[in-house]
C-alpha cells in the first residue's frame, strides 16, 4: 500500500469528533507512515491549549497558527496528518492539502454529539446547544469537505479498525497513475 501512495501524504479532514486522530494513528501504522496531528502540534509549539489560544488570542490567531503548521508539514512525505475541523476554511490551506490525498471522515451529527457531549476542550462548542452548533458548523463547511479526494461516510457501528480497512480498500482507487512519458 505505501508503494501505491509513493510517499504521498494523507490528510484527514472532517468535523471535530469524527475520529481523525484515532483513525490517523491506525492508518499511519498500517501504511508504515508517521502520524501528525495539527492540533497537538499547535499546543506543543504555543505551549497553550487550544482553549487558551481561543480565549486569549481569538479564533483568527488560532487559524493563522494552524495554517503555518500545515504549510510546514506539507513538505513532509509518508505522513498521515489529522487536521483541525476548520482547516478547510482557509483557501490557502487547500494548496497544501492538494499536495496529498485528502480524506473526509464524514460522521453524522448524532454520532458527533454522542462523542462530544462531555468534551470541554473544544472552544467552538461552548456557547450553545451541541446539536445546533454542530449542525451549523457542518452546514458552513460541508461544501469544502466535499472537495476531498475520498469521502468516507462513518456510522455508529464502525470501529476505527473498520474505517481503516475501508480506507485501505478505497485509497488505491484514487491514486493518480505515475506519469510515464513513454505511455503518453
Amino acid at each position: 500500500m505505501k508503494n501505491i501512495l509513493r510517499g504521498l501524504n494523507v490528510y484527514l479532514i472532517g468535523m471535530m469528533g469524527s475520529g481523525k486522530s484515532t483513525i490517523g494513528k491506525i492508518l499511519a501504522e498500517r501504511l508504515h507512515y508517521r502520524f501528525l496531528d495539527t492540533d497537538e502540534m499547535i499546543e506543543k509549539i504555543s505551549h497553550k491549549t487550544i482553549n487558551q489560544i481561543f480565549a486569549e488570542e481569538g479564533e483568527a490567531s488560532f487559524r493563522k497558527l494552524e495554517s503555518a503548521i500545515l504549510q510546514e508539514i506539507s513538505a513532509y512525505i509518508r505522513t498521515v496528518i489529522a487536521t483541525g475541523g476548520g482547516i478547510i476554511l482557509c483557501q490557502d490551506n487547500w494548496s497544501h492539502l492538494r499536495d496529498g490525498m485528502v480524506i473526509w471522515l464524514d460522521a453524522p451529527i448524532n454520532l458527533l454529539v454522542e462523542r462530544l457531549a462531555d468534551d470541554n476542550t473544544r472552544p467552538l462548542l461552548h456557547q450553545e446547544d451541541l446539536t445546533i452548533k454542530l449542525t451549523k458548523l457542518r452546514q458552513q463547511r460541508e461544501s469544502l469537505y466535499q472537495q476531498a479526494d475520498i469521502i468516507l461516510p462513518i456510522t455508529d457501528n464502525d470501529t476505527p479498525e473498520d474505517i481503516v480497512e475501508k480506507l485501505l480498500q478505497e485509497i488505491p482507487l484514487h491514486v493518480k497513475p505515475e506519469f510515464n512519458p513513454e505511455l503518453n
